[in-house]
């Protein structure tokens, strides 16, 4: 079973839990897709503090870390600066499908800067990370697409090529 870490980026959710509804929504939505899925974890705005969480979570054993949130254009939204540094290389139809999906409903999806990419940590698998939106609908517009590819993107990382 696929493990999956949700870090849920935002400084409003460390004051209170209940501002965490991205985090929440994607942590539900893996886990009745069958996923393992982490406990919560919420970290301040802060590149470093959101590499290392990142970085822990795929020392701790996810496969897939998904950020929720930070991912914009404010000051404090560094979740792609705090992710890139770890990224391989990026797979750049993931977050073009969810900001489309996203664009159906509100043009602002479209400011979501958010990646998704491979990451290589010596001695661990090869892993997927994700900047998630840090709405309800941006979560579910990612759920809605990595949830149906999720298990065969993690296969294809452990080199299990397609059925021919």
């Amino acid at each position: 079973m696929t493990t999956v870490t949700v870090i849920s980026c935002s400084d409003a959710a460390l004051e209170d839990a209940a501002e965490d509804r991205a985090g929440t929504v994607l942590r539900e939505g893996l886990a009745s897709l069958g996923f393992q899925v982490s406990d919560p974890q919420i970290v301040p705005c802060d590149t470093s503090l959101i590499t290392s969480a990142l970085v822990d979570a795929f020392h701790g054993g996810a496969r897939v870390a998904i950020t929720a949130g930070a991912s914009g254009l404010l000051p404090q939204d560094v979740a792609v600066e705090a992710t890139m540094p770890l990224v391989e290389f990026e797979i750049p139809g993931i977050m073009e499908e969810i900001r489309r999906r996203g664009a159906e409903k509100t043009p602002l999806s479209l400011l979501s800067r958010g990646v998704a990419g491979v990451v290589e940590l010596p001695g661990l698998p090869r892993s997927l990370v994700v900047n998630a939106p840090g709405s309800r609908g941006g979560a579910r517009d990612t759920l809605a697409v990595l949830g149906p590819m999720l298990e065969r993107i993690v296969a294809s990382l452990d080199g299990v090529g397609h059925d021919r």
